[in-house]
């Protein structure tokens, strides 16, 4: 089985506290950008950006720009900020895959950041036809029944912009149960997760499932800088490289491996 990380309770107090530290991987970016400029090379199939919450599509620029340039037909949802799971943009989402499917011919991957990972696991559970694999990065795909371990602020956030009752109005809402049904969806997924993320905890950003067609990538860094993350991005584009129908567990392998060993060592 693909095994969820054993981290309990919410995330650190400190790595909550230093998710400023997102600006410093932003700034190391371009010095990564040699090393990127080598990373696998895509068929050109569509993906499909989903932004984190109160994201927008300028917050996966750097993923849009990175991927476009390796050769893939990279694009954003289009439906604007991220304002919590609402049933408009879980509808709108679907038809936009549907819509990619027919137009290109070919099946589409999901990319998806925080929230907008759990947007891409109900867009593949309502398209699983149209759909190739999913990646999250720091993404809740699995929260207990006690609810949500996020901190008291980020619950506080989507109280006050998406839903009074806070992430489980929505959690509890017919469309986003049938993410708990995620063990029959016979799609290959991939979880980044960061035992630094401040902001979703290792636990939730990781599954149970299929070691055939699902795995967890431990990466280095915080939650606000998944989406600029060299390593992530690396990451993301070996993933998608993979041809379909033919799908294999992250093996880190040459230079980029020895660099990914190094910045994520077994965790004591």
């Amino acid at each position: 089985m693909a095994s969820r990380h054993p981290h309990t309770g919410r995330p650190r107090a400190l790595h909550s506290a230093l998710e400023w530290r997102a600006l410093v991987e932003l700034a190391m970016l371009p010095f990564s950008l040699p090393l990127l400029a080598q990373a696998p090379r895509g068929d050109g199939h569509a993906v499909l950006l989903l932004p984190g919450f109160m994201g927008s599509e300028l917050s996966m620029i750097a993923l849009e720009l990175f991927l476009r340039q390796r050769g893939w037909a990279a694009q954003t949802w289009g439906l604007g900020r991220n304002v919590g799971f609402h049933p408009r943009h879980a509808v709108a989402l679907e038809q936009k895959v549907r819509h990619l499917h027919h137009s290109t011919g070919r099946k589409v991957s999901l990319v998806g950041w925080s929230l907008g990972g759990v947007f891409a696991l109900y867009g593949a559970h309502q398209a699983p036809e149209c759909v190739r694999g999913i990646v999250t990065l720091g993404s809740p795909v699995t929260v207990d029944p006690e609810g949500s371990a996020s901190p008291p602020f980020v619950k506080a956030m989507y109280r006050l912009i998406a839903h009074p009752m806070g992430p489980s109005a929505h959690v509890l809402q017919p469309r986003a149960k049938k993410l708990r049904e995620r063990r029959s969806l016979p799609l290959p997924m991939s979880c980044l997760y960061s035992l630094g993320d401040g902001v979703v905890p290792p636990q939730e950003a990781t599954v149970e499932g299929d070691p055939a067609l699902h795995e967890n990538i431990r990466v280095p860094g915080s939650h606000i800088g998944l989406g600029f993350n060299a390593v992530v991005l690396w990451i993301v584009a070996d993933r998608l490289s993979q041809p379909e129908g033919i799908w294999r567990r992250f093996e880190p392998a040459g230079l980029p491996g020895w660099i990914y060993r190094l910045l994520t060592p077994p965790a004591g």
